[in-house]
């Protein structure tokens, strides 16, 4: 689901000029066509690898904006129509902002009172029609499915309030499911241009800073492998999805400042196209830069890169040595593999014996805390509009409604997942998430047993949601830690040995 955003290491941050090359679609254009593509004590390792985190990561996802005819579905143009219009349209609004003017300062605030009591309806109606449309769908009603599509397409709105900003993608992925082509349009959505990839890592990075999720999974991942190997003097860390290498800064930083000196590192890393675009190139760009990073820090340190995605991945390709403490990061990745309900490879349950077989210390796992793998269509919908839901309401109250970058944000880093859970079936769904104990049946049933996390990743973890919203809330359960915004699960870490 999730890439690292390019980090560059002279600076720790993005390039201060790429922030300003963003493109972006302006919220009072919103009806334009467009194309939605488819994680002890102060001196020990663990406090300093968690406590100086800055890691850039983000999500694998992109969408764009298409002004000349969508990419999705020909006769389904108009969906993005501003809710206000729809009600209203132009003339009438003029109307009533005459109206008002007449009122005194009480009568305002009675209408206003109304306005918002209106939008919460509307809000609760849009969801409620959503789940609707679905279920028409699910028992093959396909005349109250289209009824209902049309309904929707007024409702939604890439500028509006969170459901509707989320609706307009749960809409484009019911709307592909219902023509059968949820596969071809997937197809199709990748072979969408992607933006520029200086404005993708801006988008990334600016996620990245509004949402917490993505530094608890890195900040509690490289704890636990801090805290494993604070005793090592040869470690070999395998990551299945390194993108920019960027989670790794930290954890070289904090290996350099180990009393009795740094460790011999060598990191093995696993690329995918999506980060190979982001950076312009293939690994040898984040070997280099981590590379750099080690000699300022006096670390002996060696890279090997494995370009081959993550399903076809064989012990040879790794080189394990002997003598060297085995690490293996599984962040964000792991529901990309399809298991026994997609093929009989199972690459899912595959992967996890292998790397059992190569004898790790420590392995970490974070991921969405979702389940949408096999659960049927209905149901796949229902908890797709609540997690995603969950985190458009997080993202709106960090980022600013009329920030010129939140739409780019949503459709660039999110809106490809919304579309492929809902709209795709068989081996072209890739984003298949599980529960947390569903991911621990596979740990224990391929040899792995719970490795602890160390108290003091908790504390601080805690310690960082306190420049969030207090609407995030840490969780530690059956050694595992979840994060979630208000009483919703979005990301859950552990670790395993």
């Amino acid at each position: 689901m999730y890439k690292h955003p390019r980090q560059e290491i002279e600076a720790y941050s993005l390039p201060a000029n790429s922030v300003g090359k963003r493109r972006y679609i302006p919220v009072h254009n919103s009806r334009k066509r467009y194309c939605t593509p488819e994680s002890s004590s102060p001196n020990s390792p663990a406090y300093d690898v968690i406590s100086n985190a800055t890691v850039l990561v983000s999500h694998n996802n992109s969408a764009y904006e298409d002004t000349s005819g969508s990419c999705v579905t020909d006769d389904f143009n108009d969906k993005i129509k501003e809710l206000e219009t729809v009600m209203m349209g132009p003339d009438s609004l003029d109307l009533v902002l005459d109206y008002n003017d007449s009122f005194d300062s009480t009568s305002c605030q009675e209408t206003n009172s109304w306005r918002s009591t209106l939008e919460a309806v509307s809000r609760r109606d849009l969801r409620a029609d959503l789940v609707s449309c679905a279920k028409a769908m699910s028992e093959n009603d396909l005349m109250m499915a289209r009824s209902m599509m049309e309904k929707l397409r007024l409702m939604v709105s890439v500028s509006g309030e969170p459901i509707e900003r989320l609706g307009a993608y749960l809409l484009e992925g019911l709307v592909a499911q219902l023509s059968s082509s949820g596969s071809s349009i997937y197809k199709s959505l990748n072979q969408c241009p992607e933006p520029a990839s200086t404005d993708l890592l801006s988008y990334m990075h600016i996620l990245y800073e509004v949402c917490p999720y993505f530094k608890f999974g890195y900040m509690s991942a490289n704890g636990a492998i801090a805290e494993a190997m604070k005793e090592e003097n040869r470690v070999h860390i395998i990551d299945f999805q390194i993108g920019q290498g960027s989670q790794w800064v930290t954890l070289i930083q904090a290996f350099a400042a180990r009393p009795g000196g740094p460790p011999r590192i060598r990191i093995t890393g696993i690329d995918d196209t999506t980060s190979a675009y982001a950076r312009g190139g293939g690994l040898s760009i984040v070997g280099n830069r981590l590379a750099k990073l080690a000699k300022q820090f006096n670390v002996p340190f060696e890279f090997n890169s494995v370009s081959v995605s993550v399903s076809e991945v064989k012990p040879k390709n790794l080189g394990v040595r002997p003598g060297e403490a085995l690490a293996v990061n599984f962040a964000f990745v792991l529901h990309h593999m399809p298991d026994e309900s997609v093929s009989t490879e199972n690459h899912r349950d595959r992967l996890l014996r292998m790397v059992k077989s190569l004898s790790p210390k420590v392995v970490t796992l974070v991921e969405q805390e979702s389940n949408t793998n096999t659960a049927a269509f209905f149901p796949r919908f229902k908890e797709t509009m609540d997690y995603y839901d969950a985190m458009f309401e997080s993202i709106d109250v960090t980022l600013p409604r009329n920030h010129k970058q939140r739409i780019n944000v949503e459709q660039h880093c999110l809106a490809r997942d919304v579309v492929n859970i809902i709209a795709c079936e068989g081996a072209d769904r890739v984003e298949r998430h599980e529960l947390l104990g569903k991911w621990r049946s596979r740990f224990g049933m391929a040899g792995f047993t719970p490795y602890p996390l160390s108290p003091l990743v908790n504390s601080t973890i805690r310690s960082l949601l306190r420049n969030y919203s207090d609407k995030y809330r840490l969780e530690e359960r059956d050694g595992a830690l979840y994060l979630g915004w208000m009483k919703r699960d979005l990301v859950a870490s552990c670790a395993w040995k």
